[in-house]
């Protein structure tokens, strides 16, 4: 099977302070990979440069364009690459009021999406927008609403509707649950596996919280200090942890 994402040598500097170094690694179609570590890990810094964010010092991302192979995003053009993170990719930030447009409704919301890969027809993108705020676990009948009146957890649930409507084959999350009551981001990481598995999405999740890249990941990258430090199966690296980063982690988060 022919990789979706190959990441080689991905270093991002400032000044003397370095962010990531050498980072690299193979994502296939359908995968999910987490990322952990400590604030200030890099694991944010990483996440920008393989998303077009944040261009990196060295290295290369390269992406299974259709059609074009394996290519190197930070050799595509800027409208390039924002096309790419409007159609092929998404992106699902921390705060949901950095992937939300919060002055439009929410149907907006997802209409945006669906016109950027092509579709016009008005009453098309509204069945369409509809059905996805379903999906996400919000009525309907709220698509004229402005993510304003939403709550956290909803305004996330949009968000995640906003991104995978267009079915993209690529899935950015930073800390997804983060800053939601904790009965809240049990359904929504139940969502996010459920709709993630049902449509073969390859995802990578940055996160603090071992509990969700156990429950949403297949592959585990352990980061410190801008360094990979432990990478493999997720249940082989929670359960049987063999560098000494990664032990304590596991020993100060992981419930007993």
């Amino acid at each position: 099977m022919t990789p979706l994402l190959t990441v080689s040598g991905l270093t991002k500097s400032y000044g003397a302070h370095t962010g990531c170094r050498d980072v690299g690694f193979e994502l296939f179609p359908g995968e999910v990979l987490g990322i952990v570590g400590e604030s200030g890990s890099g694991k944010t810094t990483l996440l920008r440069c393989l998303s077009a964010q944040l261009a990196p010092s060295a290295g290369t991302v390269a992406y299974d364009m259709r059609g074009q192979g394996l290519t190197d995003i930070w050799n595509l053009s800027e409208p390039e690459r924002r096309m790419l993170t409007r159609t092929d990719w998404g992106i699902v930030h921390q705060s949901a009021r950095d992937g939300l447009r919060m002055e439009v409704s929410a149907g907006a919301n997802i209409g945006e999406r669906l016109m950027a890969v092509g579709a016009r027809h008005y009453g098309n993108i509204r069945t369409e927008a509809e059905d996805w705020l379903t999906r996400v676990e919000i009525e309907a009948g709220r698509i004229d609403d402005l993510p304003t009146t939403f709550s956290g957890g909803m305004q996330q649930r949009l968000q995640i509707a906003r991104n995978l409507v267009t079915q993209p084959r690529l899935v950015f999350m930073d800390e997804p649950t983060s800053g939601l009551d904790v009965s809240v981001q049990a359904r929504l990481l139940d969502l996010i596996r459920t709709l993630v598995n049902r449509l073969g999405i390859a995802c990578i999740i940055v996160t603090h919280d071992l509990g969700v890249v156990r429950l949403l990941a297949h592959r585990l990258m352990v980061m410190r200090r801008g360094q990979v430090v432990e990478h493999g199966l997720t249940d082989q690296v929670l359960d049987d942890p063999q560098h000494p980063y990664t032990q304590l982690l596991v020993s100060s988060i992981l419930p007993v």
